[in-house]
């Protein structure tokens, strides 16, 4: 946001006496970090950074409020001469709480145009001045008081207005000129003709001033946040009006911004009041939140006197009252954020000046906690994908109603699961299943020339349900393109369906629902409630290594070709010494027409070690139940 020096030097006369450098680093120092300064219209404007929980702050008399708190000094008096009230011109009717004062004049307009002073201070904000006093006085009163107003030509308004709900299907064509189409979460100001302007985000182009325009109606009024925040999502339209409302308005502004208003309408053009009233009042103010010493103390990291955060807080134009052991502080109506006690122990620390904030190591309160089950469950199953050559990825949760109608599980309806304020309708769903946005991505590296794509996702999906969305962590795996073809030995190949049953049986899964992406393109997904859980992470005991030596024996045993190697193995080290084998295993395999036809010779390699000096009879009697456990499943001993 654009800060106009010269202006911001009549909101608070202290900041006059900064040289520039000075004002930047006080600025940031109070939050509001500085990205430039640029030399505009004989003037410098800075170019200044407000969090989405400040509107107060975004306005050269928000940002005065700022620097006089952190300097002591006062802004200067808001020069406004209060309008007198009357009867209703035009009856206003406020039929939802989105909108709960709306203040308005009519005036009709004299000879006159903008000041040259005023088109100057807009185009240092990089505001273009229209010459109709009407609109720029309200953009000027935007940028520097930071409440937005509105100015409708009053001849074509048509009877009585009303600030409701859109009806489904209605239509307003913007200042911007393009026709919108609305929604029932849609807040509009409507004449009986229909909406002449969405709230608090632009007016419409039927009701809008011009050289031709003879009578203004003013609008000053306040609108919910979110209610402005949504709507100006819904329809991309984002204005410095919606900007504002949409991060909370001061509400005590709406009858302040409607006079100041029309002075400056009378100042600039001559123009005639005709008739003021307000419709609804100021809602009441913020719930008053207790902060107490030790709060204080445990947020700033050392010991506070009350009398000094009550000091500060009075700066920033809270009240404070004395109560107990702690202050009781009711933000000033322009404070939307200050709403626990955590906030005014923050607004303290912030004007006290946040170098002053001890550096110190936080305590260690106990050990560390061991790794939950399912964290070690899905870092195994993460590092067994990446070694069998996949790369884990991370995408969206949310996707479209379209891909979650194809993809998501029956009975997982997306009504449970539609956000209620999407970024846009590709995300306006919690995504049923991970494999839409894995297919996306394997789809677009084999566009960019991938030959194959391994990939893998460890993510939340959601189940919808009578309490709102459930979640469960989910697999999904998706594999596609080309195999081998690197040399002679590894001709190429797609992939299919059974490397990734594959896959599934390495995880420990039963054989899952594969799905066909397109040509050599497959994904599956499993719940990992139904995977194996992760081993328990158990450090063997030592055993004292042996001083006496081993003794290694070999049976070259004649097999079936289609021995289990497993089930022999088994069967063999079942009759052996479980405390003396040390080792079993084939070390050779020997295939040759010599010999007999269906056979194949394995060479077994059996190992004996313990704390003593092994006999060659008892080495002997082990070898010979081995061999005798070798035959019972058809094994013979080669001559």
């Amino acid at each position: 946001m654009w800060i106009e020096r010269k202006v911001l030097a009549e909101e608070i006369p202290a900041a006059a006496g900064l040289d520039t450098r000075q004002l930047c680093e006080m600025l940031a120092a109070l939050g509001f970090p500085v990205d430039g300064v640029a030399a505009r219209e004989g003037s410098e404007a800075i170019d200044v950074d407000i969090t989405a929980n400040r509107g107060d702050a975004m306005s050269h008399r928000g940002l005065a409020r700022e620097l006089s708190a952190k300097l002591g000094q006062p802004t200067s008096a808001l020069a406004v001469a209060e309008v007198s009230e009357g009867l209703p011109l035009v009856e206003v009717r406020l039929e939802s709480p989105a909108c709960p004062i709306y203040s308005t004049a009519v005036l009709e307009l004299g000879a006159g145009t903008t000041p040259s002073e005023v088109q100057a201070f807009l185009l240092a904000l990089e505001s273009s001045p229209k010459r109709l006093p009407a609109v720029d006085a309200s953009n000027e009163l935007l940028h520097r008081y930071g409440h937005p107003t509105h100015a409708f030509d009053a001849d074509r308004i048509h009877g009585t207005i009303s600030v409701r709900w859109a009806g489904a299907g209605e239509t307003l064509v913007t200042l911007d000129g393009i026709t919108r189409t609305l929604t029932g979460q849609d807040l509009v100001i409507a004449d009986e003709a229909g909406p002449i302007a969405l709230a608090g985000v632009m007016g419409g182009d039927g009701t809008k001033v011009t050289e031709t325009t003879r009578r203004v109606l003013l609008e000053s009024a306040w609108f919910d946040a979110k209610t402005v925040r949504a709507t100006a999502r819904r329809h991309s339209l984002h204005t410095d009006a919606s900007h504002r409302f949409g991060r909370g308005a001061d509400p005590a502004m709406a009858r302040v911004a409607r006079d100041l208003l029309v002075g400056r309408l009378r100042d600039w053009c001559g123009a005639q009041l005709v008739g003021a009233w307000t419709a609804g009042a100021v809602p009441s103010g913020g719930t008053p939140v207790v902060l107490t010493e030790a709060l204080l103390a445990r947020v700033a990291g050392e010991p506070l006197s009350l009398p000094e955060a009550a000091e500060g807080l009075k700066r920033l134009g809270c009240w404070v009252e004395t109560q107990g052991g702690g202050l009781q502080v009711t933000p000033p109506s322009w404070r939307h954020d200050l709403s626990i006690p955590e906030d005014l122990a923050e607004e303290v620390l912030r004007l006290r000046g946040y170098e002053h904030i001890p550096s110190v190591l936080p305590p260690m309160e106990g050990p560390p906690v061991p790794l939950s089950e399912p964290y070690l469950q899905r870092q195994r199953l993460s590092r067994r994908l990446a070694q069998l050559g996949f790369h884990q990825t991370v995408t969206y949760g949310f996707i479209s109603p379209e891909q979650d109608g194809v993809f998501s599980a029956p009975g997982n309806g997306a009504e449970g699961r539609t956000l209620s304020n999407p970024l846009g309708q590709e995300y306006s769903v919690l995504r049923g299943s991970l494999l839409p946005s894995l297919q996306a991505s394997a789809e677009q590296n084999l566009r960019q020339g991938a030959r194959e794509v391994r990939l893998f996702e460890l993510a939340p999906t959601y189940h919808s349900g009578p309490q709102g969305p459930r979640e469960s962590y989910t697999l999904g795996v998706v594999w596609g393109g080309t195999l081998g073809g690197e040399d002679y030995l590894s001709p190429a190949r797609s992939v299919r369906e059974a490397d990734l049953y594959g896959i599934a049986q390495d995880l420990g899964s039963e054989p899952p629902e594969v799905r066909a992406f397109g040509e050599a393109l497959f994904g599956f997904e499993l719940p990992l409630e139904g995977l194996p859980k992760a081993a328990a992470r158990i450090i063997p005991a030592f055993r004292p290594f042996s001083r006496f030596p081993a003794v290694e024996r070999d049976l070259s045993l004649l097999v079936d070709l289609g021995q289990s190697y497993s089930a022999l193995a088994q069967a063999m080290v079942a009759v052996l010494p479980a405390g003396i084998l040390q080792d079993l295993r084939c070390v050779d395999v020997f295939r040759h027409k010599s010999l007999p036809e269906g056979r194949q010779a394995w060479l077994m390699r059996m190992r004996f070690l313990t704390d003593r000096t092994l006999l060659g009879e008892e080495v002997d009697g082990w070898v010979a139940a081995a061999l005798a456990a070798a035959e019972s499943l058809g094994a013979k001993l080669r001559a």
